[in-house]
């Protein structure tokens, strides 16, 4: 298997992550469409939004607004940002 994977993010060549980042179908196409640098700086972000939003991952609608986050992240659209967020 190839160490570089078409990122989907960044459109080009970059290193894969290790491992799928979770099981099923999903986790699959994302070890095949993400590279590691993308899905690590979602993470970041993702703990970001958990925090600064005070979100409960055990309330389905939180889990399914943090897919929609991820997949418009993935496709450089516009993400939620915390109130009164200043990028660095």
């Amino acid at each position: 298997m190839s160490s570089t994977v078409f990122c989907r993010k960044y459109k080009k060549d970059l290193p894969r992550m290790d491992r799928a980042p979770f099981p099923g179908p999903n986790g699959v196409d994302l070890f095949n469409n993400v590279s590691k640098k993308a899905w690590q700086e979602w993470l970041s972000f993702q703990t970001m939004l958990i925090n600064e939003k005070q979100l409960s991952l055990a309330d389905s609608e939180t889990r399914k607004y943090l897919n929609e986050q991820l997949q418009n992240f993935l496709d450089n659209k516009i993400t939620d940002q915390p109130e009164g967020y200043q990028p660095t």
